[in-house]
């Protein structure tokens, strides 16, 4: 016989107990929300309500699904590359000549292509007095992994709902770079207890209402509804203050440690020309840093203006080291590829713009700000990212200064062990890389790079004293003060994760120059 309970229930309480006992099984919050036609929120407060009399569980489980990756998005419109490779040997009557087939391809998607058609045994080269050949060994038919990609077009997929085949087109997938990825996220489901199995279904069926409405009046219900009774000690829904984003608060700090130590602070332009970015800063046309595999240039406006008192000096030095002594890079010195447009990607053509317009010391500047690289994105690679950058121009000012000035900047954020080794940056002579031992991880973390301006770079802008500068990224340094494993984390809008993240505490200022 079924238990008459006296247990008063709100009327969310009674839908998703209701929903529990009609599925027959346990619910995700997700679940229960579409089935009661209500939010997850709602489904939550339900739930913990209920918790609370004994008459159902939460558990918190993890659910794997999947979604496409950017190359994924390309290959579910186009096709796999292995799958296009079969196309157009099938177009061929079964056998092409290699460099045509790389031609139709195109080189990336020819590469792909060949190796995991080869790996799979579909195709085989044959080398003759005639010349280099694809022939096509074996049709596979359907290429489940396509089949992939066109069903995660609708969307992403839980992992659990794809049949056994297309699950191990997954994992495949997924080992293929930022084609699919395989995420992890955690849900909560319901279970009833058996108390709520025993429960008087009728209790369930009962109609509260909190207010009496004109309907209600008119139509009579009102006598056959029940009014429930307001608990003023019913859990509600939290209440955040607004706060900065983390990243944001710990660029607050940085600039608050910098302006503490006698820093001023500096902006400069997003869209930069190549001169400033590459050629001021002695670093050569040719070198392997403005290849557009690591360099976002501009398609519109292509080109801008140059500095018309700083080309000749600059030219000079690049194509025969000028009056600095050097040997310059030997080369003939192009002021089309200089007036490029780009995102610049570091913030030491902000410095070195500032310096060429402050050619006397005393200089004590920095900047935090966005930079742009054409990076693959991964655990501890953005596309776009900020640096922290600066300079210091005085007379009689040595490298031993400028690691005692790094040494005070980092003490300030928390970072005692602090130690250089050696490094080599195009623009600076000596160079040397900061790194700090984190005790937890027992590793050392590469922190920024330093080291004093060549005369290459600073003669041509009419500088003639030593110059001190140093820059790196401001995400990695975040990834320690908060004590994270993946820089994306700072970019993903995660609301649960901003609101539990504690603010930084610097250290106290005792003993701190």
């Amino acid at each position: 016989m079924p238990i008459v309970s006296e247990l008063t229930l709100h009327w969310l309480e009674k839908l998703v107990a209701k929903a529990l006992l009609d599925q027959g099984r346990p619910l995700s919050f997700e679940e229960a929300a579409r089935i009661i036609g209500r939010d997850v929120g709602a489904v939550a407060k339900a739930a913990l309500w209920l918790s609370n009399k004994g008459l159902v569980v939460v558990e918190e489980i993890g659910e794997k699904y999947v979604r496409l990756g950017d190359e994924g998005k390309l290959y579910a419109e186009r096709g796999l590359p292995e799958k296009r490779l079969l196309e157009e040997l099938k177009r061929a009557g079964g056998r092409i000549e290699l460099n045509l087939l790389r031609e139709k391809l195109g080189v990336k998607e020819f590469n792909i292509g060949m190796n995991w058609a080869k790996r799979r045994g579909w195709i085989e080269v044959e080398r003759s007095d005639e010349g280099v050949y694809v022939r096509l060994v074996r049709d596979p038919g359907d290429i489940v992994e396509q089949r992939v990609l066109e069903l995660l077009k609708e969307g992403e997929r839980e992992l659990s709902e794809l049949p056994e085949e297309l699950r191990r087109a997954c994992e495949i997938l997924a080992s293929r770079p930022n084609v699919l990825e395989i995420k992890e996220r955690r849900i909560h489901i319901l279970k009833p207890t058996q108390k709520l199995l025993s429960l008087d279904r009728s209790l369930l069926e009962v109609r509260e209402v909190t207010r009496l409405t004109q309907s209600l009046l008119v139509s009579g219900e009102w006598r056959k509804v029940k009014f429930s009774r307001f608990d003023i000690y019913a859990p509600t829904p939290p209440v955040y203050a607004a706060k900065r984003h983390p990243l944001k608060e710990l660029i607050k700090l940085v600039k608050e440690v910098f302006a503490e130590m006698g820093f001023e602070e500096i902006k400069g332009p997003l869209v930069e020309l190549a001169f400033w970015n590459f050629d001021a800063l002695f670093q050569p046309q040719d070198h392997p840093a403005r290849e557009m595999h690591d360099t976002f240039y501009l398609a519109e406006p292509e080109l801008g203006d140059l500095p018309e008192d700083l080309v000749e000096p600059v030219k000079r030095v690049h194509e025969n080291g000028g009056d600095t002594g050097s040997l310059g890079w030997r080369y003939r010195w192009s002021e089309d590829e200089a007036r490029k447009l780009l995102l610049r990607t570091h913030t030491t053509a902000t410095t070195i713009r500032w310096l060429a317009d402050h050619r006397e010391p005393p200089v004590k500047v920095f900047s935090v700000d966005r930079i742009y690289r054409n990076e693959r994105i991964d655990w501890k690679h953005l596309a776009e990212f900020h640096q922290i950058e600066g300079i210091v121009m005085a007379e009689d000012v040595s490298f031993r200064d400028l690691i005692g000035l790094i040494k005070e900047f980092y003490a300030r954020l928390g970072l005692k062990n602090v130690r250089f080794r050696p490094s080599f940056f195009p623009y600076t002579e000596p160079s040397a890389e900061a790194v700090a031992y984190l005790e937890d991880k027992k590793t050392w973390l590469e922190l920024i790079g330093m080291g004093i301006f060549r005369p290459e770079v600073t003669r041509p802008l009419g500088v003639k004293h030593r110059v001190l500068a140093f820059g790196g990224g401001l995400e990695r340094l975040a990834l320690v003060l908060y004590d994270i494993e993946d820089i994306r984390t700072f970019y993903y809008n995660d609301l649960s994760w901003i609101r539990g993240t504690q603010k930084i505490r610097l250290p106290k200022r005792v003993g701190l120059i």
